[in-house]
């Protein structure tokens, strides 16, 4: 399509620059630094202006930057200015791909308990197994391979991909996405100690998954002794990332890959947790916290607060005890020259 007519179709557009030269077809969106002649790309901040020089994109997105805006008009680039380029792009994107949807229908090969209830317009696909009192509700895409145990109920266009799996009596809520190795629901990892060895305490609760969570391929989120595990409305979880027994998890958080949480984790509302965090037993964390990568995070974290390290500590304090600890030799030989002074 011309460029002026991807322009039409997204919103939140500040300014365009284009004529008649500059409006050429454009076949598809890439990476700045990959793009081709015919593609569209983006440039989110000024970090990045230097690639506007050698890109062959015939048209980007920009940020509200005349500086930048102008270095695209000399380089002869059509451009339209946005105050967030990289959601623009995402929603261009979406103008030339859509993620693989199956047609509705039942594969023959599917095992499907005579009691499960299933909505309209849904997909079942090749060896799934959905067992007794299973409740799926419309447009649900359940891919092949998909294990469903008892009582369990998916909400409005939910799609389960390829090889996960779903415990009993776990919830999962409308227009969610379970990639593939998820498992949902397993049994928390709860042993009491004996003179005898380990007594298994049995995971009788429930894990609740809330309307438009995402969650990565291969990641764990288990289901308690009693009470619930639940995840918020708009938490999106990555790759590898391991949910433990009773943690409750706020709405619109972001959780990167193989980050883990140990049993009873208070998460609040529009957290983030770097990649590689770690979180003990018991912690709150509270609204709009980040845990930056590889953050061992013992303690309780107040609203608001950005953490680093391990032991976790709040950011600026981290980054001046970094600072210093590369200096530690230094340090250590200039005490010993003291001491020996001193005598």
């Amino acid at each position: 399509m011309k460029f002026s007519e991807i322009v039409n179709q997204l919103g939140n557009i500040v300014t365009v620059n284009i004529n008649l030269e500059q409006d050429q077809e454009i076949t598809g969106v890439a990476a700045i630094d990959e793009a081709q002649i015919g593609q569209l790309s983006y440039v989110e901040s000024g970090k990045f202006s230097s690639l506007i020089n050698s890109t062959a994109a015939s048209a980007l997105i920009l940020p509200l930057d005349e500086k930048i805006q102008q270095q695209a008009t000399e380089k002869g680039i059509a451009w339209l200015a946005t105050p967030e380029p990289r959601l623009l792009f995402a929603q261009a994107i979406a103008l030339f791909y859509q993620p693989y949807k199956p047609q509705p229908g039942i594969h023959p090969s599917a095992v499907i308990h005579p009691t499960v209830k299933i909505g309209k317009n849904t997909c079942i696909g090749a060896h799934a197994v959905i067992s007794e009192n299973v409740e799926i509700g419309n447009g649900v895409i359940i891919h092949p391979n998909v294990v469903i145990y008892p009582e369990v109920k998916i909400g409005d266009r939910t799609t389960l991909h390829a090889n996960c799996s779903i415990h009993e009596r776990s919830q999962i809520g409308a227009d969610c996405v379970i990639h593939s190795g998820v498992v949902i629901g397993a049994e928390g990892f709860g042993f009491v100690p004996t003179p005898t060895g380990w007594l298994k305490m049995e995971q009788s609760g429930y894990t609740i998954l809330e309307d438009r969570v995402e969650i990565g391929c291969n990641s764990a989120v288990d289901r308690p002794a009693v009470g619930e595990t639940r995840i918020g409305s708009d938490t999106k979880i990555d790759n590898l990332v391991q949910i433990g027994h009773g943690c409750k998890i706020g709405s619109g958080c972001a959780i990167a890959g193989q980050a883990g949480m140990a049993g009873g984790v208070k998460v609040g509302n529009r957290v983030i947790l770097a990649g590689q965090s770690g979180i003990a037993n018991q912690v709150t964390i509270g609204d709009g916290a980040i845990a930056s990568a590889q953050a061992g995070v013992h303690s309780n974290i107040s609203p608001g607060e950005i953490v680093s390290g391990s032991p976790a500590l709040p950011h600026k304090l981290y980054l001046k005890v970094s600072a210093i600890y590369s200096r530690l030799p230094d340090i250590y030989q200039s005490i010993k020259e003291l001491k020996r002074k001193l005598g």
